[in-house]
């Protein structure tokens, strides 16, 4: 039986204006996406500014979500670092606080020594040592190197390696890990913008800071798609397309925190260097919510209430 499928969003980290951890927001954001169809959260991805935080900040976040959360919905927490052994460590940090799995993505900084058989050892180590399963993270955007189908379908056979989250829309990379993987090795997307291409070669679910806006499109999307209905599955992932390019590639991080916030969210500023999003960029990013008809029922930052989404699936 597969795990960790379905549909999650990286959430992201609030900030007060001061540059310390918004803990009243944060829990605020937890109830809300709590009472949507999310399956789980995922904490200390690259959304939630991971590397931008310090340990202690690490460790606190994953306190408050996982307490603000049931049992029964999943918690995944980012725990990669550059080196084996800080990986370790923050993944059996992260394990104690109650995660119910690591997302470590792939070390990067010596690009040119991390070879297939470097990422295979690394990996095999901090799955011997976690407590808790291990989900793959494959995030070229970000890191710059590729965690190739070679590795995955070696890794795949680790009892404790259970999955990969992949971020490219590489969609012939996506097949061939689904392809190259056992039956219940959980392949998920975290591309908005190819999302219904991803589930069509076949993956399980996804991690996607979309989600985070629009959690029950997102889940009816993966539902056309199972269900066979792919022209109406194509057509909502037209409409989903502006802003899900807004809040991935275009704006990234300061977008969402924009568009969160435009919901009712707590988000606050990005953590510099980053800036937050200029008045244009929050023009479009409105114009584009407005558009999906998810703006009219956002009261305020502390109404515990999601906004309507059924705008968007007709």
């Amino acid at each position: 039986m597969k795990r960790f499928t379905g549909i999650y969003t990286p959430i992201v980290t609030p900030f007060l204006p001061d540059d310390t951890l918004d803990e009243r927001g944060l829990r605020s954001n937890v109830g809300k996406w709590m009472a949507t169809s999310l399956d789980g959260l995922v904490v200390l991805g690259s959304n939630g500014e991971a590397a931008q935080l310090d340990d202690s900040e690490c460790d606190r976040i994953v306190d408050l979500v996982r307490a603000q959360m049931p049992a029964d919905r999943p918690l995944i927490a980012g725990t990669g670092r550059e080196s084996t052994r800080a990986t370790i460590e923050a993944t059996r940090r992260a394990a104690a606080a109650g995660v119910d799995a690591a997302l470590v993505r792939t070390p990067s900084f010596f690009k040119s020594q991390m070879t297939t058989d470097v990422f295979v050892r690394h990996y095999t180590e901090v799955a011997e040592a976690s407590p808790v399963p291990v989900l793959l993270y494959n995030v070229s955007m970000f890191t710059g190197v590729n965690l190739l189908p070679d590795a995955v379908e070696r890794l795949a056979l680790h009892p404790n390696i259970v999955g990969i989250k992949e971020s490219g829309s590489d969609i012939g990379q996506i097949a061939e890990l689904v392809a190259r993987t056992p039956d219940d090795f959980t392949v998920l997307a975290g591309s908005a913008t190819t999302f219904v291409h991803a589930l069509c070669a076949g993956c399980d679910g996804a991690i996607l800071a979309l989600a985070a806006l629009l959690p029950d499109p997102c889940r009816e999307l993966m539902t056309l798609v199972h269900d066979g209905r792919l022209d109406e599955a194509r057509t909502l992932q037209r409409r989903l397309l502006p802003i899900a390019k807004s809040v991935g590639g275009s704006y990234g991080v300061p977008g969402l925190k924009a568009a969160i916030h435009l919901l009712g969210f707590a988000s606050g500023p990005p953590r510099p260097p980053l800036r937050p999003a200029g008045p244009s960029t929050i023009d479009i990013i409105r114009g584009q919510l407005d558009a999906l008809g998810v703006l009219s029922d956002v009261v305020g930052s502390h109404d515990s209430r999601p906004a309507d989404q059924s705008a968007v699936l007709r």
